[in-house]
């Protein structure tokens, strides 16, 4: 049985980075590293299901401006995806949810001047270099795949 893109949202809070990206797999080492739970799943927006994903709300799916947090069902971008990652974290990472007292159009236009000039700044890979056996549980592709299997 195939679960429905509406189901996966519904059920997992998820992070979809740009896997060729230096900084988005930094990004997702990190949480890797800090969100021991795996509240966030990883999807990757080349693979098969960041791609659906990403048609389901409508957002670009050949150029990639903006890591995009799935919470609850609700898209966010920009820096707001980034604020909302890190204040689940707890602390010390959630101190920087302070960063929600600078207005959004000044967060926002620093978050892009990163973003769009990410391959330059920190260059780019072939794949994402830090999938193992003892993270799959953080990538959504893995779990999802898992929870199709099982039943």
């Amino acid at each position: 049985m195939q679960l429905k893109i509406e189901d996966i949202i519904q059920q997992y809070d998820m992070v979809l980075f740009d896997e060729v990206c230096v900084l988005c797999n930094a990004w997702a080492k990190f949480l890797i590293q800090y969100d021991t739970q795996a509240r966030f799943k990883l999807a990757s927006v080349q693979s098969p299901l960041g791609q659906a994903i990403l048609k389901y709300y409508q957002m670009p799916t050949e150029h990639f401006d903006t890591m995009l947090v799935i919470k609850n069902g609700q898209a966010i971008s920009e820096s707001t995806a980034f604020l909302k990652v890190i204040e689940e974290l707890g602390l010390p990472f959630s101190g920087l949810k302070i960063g929600y007292l600078i207005p959004k159009f000044i967060r926002d236009f620093m978050y892009r001047q990163i973003a769009f000039n990410r391959y330059r700044l920190f260059g780019t890979t072939d794949q994402c270099q830090f999938i193992s056996s003892h993270h799959q549980h953080h990538f959504l592709e893995h779990v999802v795949y898992e929870s199709t299997s099982n039943n």
